[in-house]
């Protein structure tokens, strides 16, 4: 059984999408990040960097015990190998999921959230930012859209790469994209849309956190936090 620390942010859609996909038990824990859940002491010991997803697993393969682990991409690789599911084993195709994981984790997510906090959270609303980070959302439209020419998925079969990038991109109407402008990331994006896992997992995430919102007094918790908010 796992536990699974989670709020509906794309970085959770992408392990519910994974655990909806493998079928491996899971228990979610919600942690309502506009309520400051992320803070409490019992969460920090789990992720110390005060974000979801978290995991603790109580059957890890060594029988050493529970495991916790924090950051979306760690966990994914985790999951996928404990199962060994979604991640090839041949060391080309291994290599070519894993570089495009870190890909979403080191470019896709970070570029897409900052579009998002600027365009969309921001309470002035400052033309430079904006027009940095609307461009580099779109030239990272076109570098998946690139490597999709060929491929059925990002790294050909169907894997945590996938996982990974889908619910960052499913956030494009609020990132200034047009996916008609992209049309091999669209055909991507409406296969991944439609498999059963990701319909399952988006329909929890819709019974868990049914009208998510963004408003003042969340703010407090999701934006501008600082070293003090961990000191306090």
């Amino acid at each position: 059984m796992i536990d699974f620390y989670f709020w509906t942010t794309p970085n959770g859609y992408k392990l519910l999408m994974f655990l909806e996909e493998s079928g491996i038990p899971y228990r979610i824990i919600p942690v309502n990040i506009s309520k400051g859940d992320q803070f409490k002491p019992n969460f920090l010991t789990i992720s110390p960097n005060n974000k979801i997803p978290a995991i603790v697993d109580y059957d890890p393969v060594d029988g050493n015990g529970p495991l916790s682990l924090f950051e979306s991409g760690a966990i994914l690789l985790y999951l996928a190998e404990k199962t060994s599911r979604f991640i090839p084993d041949e060391l080309q195709g291994r290599s070519d999921v894993l570089q495009w994981l870190f890909w979403q984790m080191g470019g896709l997510g970070p570029m897409l959230g900052q579009n998002l906090h600027f365009a969309q959270y921001s309470s002035e609303k400052l033309p430079y930012p904006i027009k940095r980070y609307v461009d580099e959302t779109a030239r990272l439209f076109k570098v998946l859209d690139n490597q999709l020419v060929d491929r059925e998925y990002i790294a050909g079969t169907y894997s945590i790469a996938d996982m990974a990038s889908y619910p960052w991109i499913l956030k494009y109407p609020d990132l200034g994209q047009d996916l008609g402008d992209y049309p091999n990331l669209k055909r991507w994006y409406e296969q991944v849309k439609s498999r059963p896992g990701t319909v399952k997992a988006y329909q929890k995430g819709v019974d868990i956190n049914r009208i998510p919102t963004v408003s003042e007094a969340s703010k407090k918790f999701l934006l501008g936090q600082s070293a003090e908010t961990l000191a306090a």
